[in-house]
């Protein structure tokens, strides 16, 4: 089963909930854990384990052979993206705006923009017990989280069997990233606050997972700050809540020093515990 945890914003406590039910989880079962949050992955920092595969990841870029091109044109009226340019006698090449589609090599009628390979992040895959770990980091000046992504996703379904249950860390907010982070998946956990920024931001975001026709529920961090409005949205929408992890200082604490907190915290181990049941139930049920 795959599930994502997600967020329409960031600081939400995404990572943390994601470190913590993994590990949880990882006590009974195999569990592999996806920090897709490329840009800036940190479960990392609360996940140990013994380093089993790193490989650096590449994206395809055209480069320009100028001799044999006849400068016709092509390449700049089929690239939609505007990272293929004829000025005068010379074609420039912006790798960073390329999406790698292809349509410019293939359609070039001298063959002169053959794709190369540009390195664009790494891969590390960490194996600790029952839990597997596997994050990606783009390279910095990189632009485009997506392709990494992607990548990332391939490695697990190549390497994890359907049977173990994989927890996508997704990108905060709901741009692309966000989208090819969860439109594989078969549940996505949505980590709120209860303030008036994190109900705007949860609005969004299922809105988001309703266009993605994904089922979804609700965690609600920091239980105690601000307002009712997310339980009364969730009560409105019949959005299932999971859990409520309670605002806490010692949580904060834990969390600060990079230890996972429901060891440490009976009550967050008693949350993970129903989220856990309402995985369970699901999975029993069939996701289709």
């Amino acid at each position: 089963m795959k599930i994502a945890i997600a967020s329409g914003k960031g600081g939400t406590g995404k990572t943390t909930l994601s470190t913590n039910l993994a590990s949880y989880l990882a006590e009974k079962d195999k569990v592999v854990l996806i920090d897709l949050d490329v840009e800036e992955p940190n479960s990392g920092l609360f996940i140990n384990g013994e380093m089993a595969y790193k490989e650096d990841k590449f994206k395809m870029i055209p480069e320009w052979e100028q001799d044999d091109c006849t400068l016709c044109g092509i390449c700049q009226e089929v690239c939609n993206f505007h990272a293929v340019i004829q000025l005068s006698t010379q074609i420039m090449i912006f790798p960073e705006l390329c999406h790698s589609c292809y349509a410019c090599s293939e359609l070039c009628p001298t063959s002169v923009l053959p794709m190369i390979p540009r390195e664009m992040g790494k891969l590390k895959h960490y194996q600790n017990g029952n839990l597997s770990f596997v994050e990606s980091r783009l390279n910095i000046g990189e632009e485009k989280a997506v392709p990494l992504i992607s990548q990332t996703i391939e490695y697990v379904d190549e390497h994890f069997s359907d049977d173990i249950i994989k927890l996508y860390d997704a990108p905060p907010g709901t741009s692309c990233p966000v989208i090819e982070a969860t439109k594989g998946v078969d549940f996505v956990i949505l980590v709120t606050e209860p303030t008036p920024f994190g109900l705007h931001d949860l609005k969004i975001v299922v809105d988001t997972m309703k266009k993605l026709k994904k089922r979804y529920g609700i965690v609600i961090n920091r239980f105690g700050i601000g307002n009712d409005d997310v339980l009364k949205y969730c009560h409105e929408e019949k959005i299932p809540i999971l859990a409520k992890i309670p605002n806490n200082r010692r949580i904060a604490e834990l969390y600060s020093c990079g230890e996972l907190i429901y060891k440490k915290i009976p009550g967050v181990k008693q949350q993970l515990k129903d989220i856990e049941d309402y995985i369970m139930e699901i999975k029993n049920k069939g996701t289709g």
